[in-house]
């Protein structure tokens, strides 16, 4: 087995904040959703709207995980290093094991949440067509 370096973890750097950039686009992307719905919720109390606000609780819920399991992965990553540099070898390969374990998780979340995305799309699209047909 090769040594673990200080290169190692530090080439997740850039994927692991690519991926937090991602997540901080899609939360604010439910943030505006989420306002939006909320108004349109004040005007009409319409039972779609709840459906569709608790949908995006969850999906808003799951980003929040996404994001606290990859920063804590990047600090984890960042904790290697410094282990490694202080000559803690054995303790900084365990470490980094967990920080790849949490990128896992976080990345498991963001194809749950994917898939729960495109389950509301694919409704609104079923909603959309059944009203094409009515006309």
């Amino acid at each position: 087995m090769e040594e673990l370096t200080l290169t190692t973890p530090a080439l997740l750097f850039s994927a692991i904040s690519l991926i937090m950039l991602a997540y901080t686009n899609r939360f604010l992307a439910y943030a505006a959703v989420i306002r939006n719905l909320h108004d349109k919720y004040l005007e009409k109390m319409d039972e779609s709207l709840i459906q569709q606000i608790k949908n995006l609780k969850l999906r808003l819920n799951l980003t929040r995980w996404m994001q606290i399991l990859g920063i804590s992965s990047l600090l984890l990553c960042v904790l290697t290093m410094f282990l490694i540099y202080i000559d803690y070898h054995v303790l900084a390969v365990w470490i980094f094991g967990v920080a790849l374990v949490l990128l896992i998780l976080s990345l498991a979340l963001l194809v749950k949440e994917i898939q729960i995305s495109i389950h509301a799309l694919s409704l609104h699209l079923k909603d959309i067509e059944s009203h094409l047909k009515k006309k």
